[in-house]
């Protein structure tokens, strides 16, 4: 079990990771802390920026290009030229909903778990006749079983997240992947609740969109999005934004002819997000500096520390699978007798920075917690919950 798993004499990355020490910091789910490495990229960028404006403006897209190979590596896409980088994951998930072309009695098959991200943008497709479906995941043993048995000829897309944002239960991409590429149906993963913390192959899950923002897993600022468009897959987007970034031709800026670009910057209408492109790169490249197996060793190891320890506190209960596959970093809980928004009052008094989500208070902890730390906020719990 990862529970057992003890990094005590590992190196604890306390070097890259300043936060205030009087803080449990179990909120990587939501927004994550900076590393110190991006902190100081954001720092040397702005100092530059004031000093000599756009002077070095060709370095700025050498980092640009750096971080499309980053998010290459990371997805283990074939090319850059695969690598979008957006705003955020609902801009990715709008450029794929509204770029596709419907026909009324067509339908999308979504979870009943899913983040307003990635029901909205679906459920907006409404007016072209196009049908959003609700798979009810603990309807059965097997999640991926109710979702194939949600779709039929008319579905186009299976669209879920890698992780659900809630109950922390986490799907199997390549059987949902084998599953769409068996029936003709498009597969799109929001991956903002697993990418940075679980290693993901897109070749291997086949997936033909994947996106996530990066600041939570990923260690980066909001604003700044990886988007994968599987070359194939993108040609069926019809473009509703246009621009300078996004064609073929892009630093031409006399040429009055043309074309949109063959790679994923197609999806880029203007001026890239230089500061976010900067600090999501400083990010990524600690990633890699760990290792993604290894990140996701720590990051399984604390859920299962945690479930495992929480169990153990009168009238927990854990309303996280508890199955190895079925887990990622977050670990969702509630109290049978304190109400989840006091008891995460409770905590945030006690500096256990959590979350209120899915009916409980969900706990998510990113690599570089410390086992100390997650017994302080097991103890927490324990003292929060504590009656008579």
């Amino acid at each position: 079990m990862y529970g057992s798993v003890d990094h005590t004499h590992d190196r604890d990355y306390t070097d890259e990771f300043l936060l205030d020490p009087e803080l449990i910091y179990l909120n990587h789910a939501a927004v994550s802390p900076w590393p110190r490495r991006t902190t100081a990229a954001v720092q040397r960028f702005a100092e530059e920026n004031m000093r000599q404006g756009a002077l070095r403006y060709p370095d700025w897209q050498e980092t640009e290009a750096r971080l499309r190979e980053q998010c290459r590596s990371l997805l283990n896409a074939a090319a850059a030229d695969d690598i979008a980088l957006l705003k955020n994951t609902s801009e990715a998930l709008s450029v794929v909903a509204h770029g596709l072309a419907w026909q009324a009695g067509d339908n999308v098959v979504i979870s009943d778990q899913e983040f307003p991200s990635n029901r909205i943008v679906w459920q907006s497709l409404q007016d072209q006749g196009v049908e959003t479906r609700c798979a009810g995941l603990t309807r059965s043993a097997s999640p991926e079983q109710v979702l194939g048995a949600c779709m039929d000829a008319r579905t186009r897309v299976l669209a879920v997240s890698s992780v659900q944002y809630a109950s922390g239960l986490r799907l199997d991409l390549e059987q949902l992947g084998a599953m769409c590429r068996e029936r003709g149906v498009l597969f799109c993963v929001d991956a903002i609740q697993s990418l940075g913390a679980l290693p993901l192959d897109v070749q291997a899950c086949g997936a033909d969109f994947i996106m996530a923002d990066g600041h939570k897993w990923l260690l980066g600022p909001e604003g700044c999005a990886m988007f994968y468009a599987r070359p194939q897959a993108r040609e069926k987007l019809r473009l509703r934004q246009y621009g300078w970034h996004m064609v073929e031709d892009h630093l031409n800026f006399s040429r009055q002819d043309w074309q949109v670009a063959a790679s994923a910057r197609r999806f880029e209408c203007g001026s890239p997000n230089m500061l976010g492109i900067h600090a999501l790169s400083a990010s990524l490249a600690l990633l890699a500096e760990v290792g993604m197996e290894e990140v996701a060793t720590r990051v399984l190891s604390n859920s299962a520390y945690l479930m495992e320890a929480l169990g153990d506190l009168p009238d927990i209960e854990i309303l996280t699978p508890w199955q190895p596959g079925r887990y990622a970093g977050i670990v969702t809980f509630r109290h049978k007798r304190v109400d989840a928004a006091q008891l995460h009052r409770n905590l945030l008094e006690r500096n256990v920075i959590c979350a209120e989500r899915g009916g409980g208070v969900r706990f998510s902890a990113h690599f570089h917690v410390t086992r100390a730390q997650l017994a302080t906020a097991v103890a927490a719990v324990a003292a929060a919950t504590r009656t008579g």
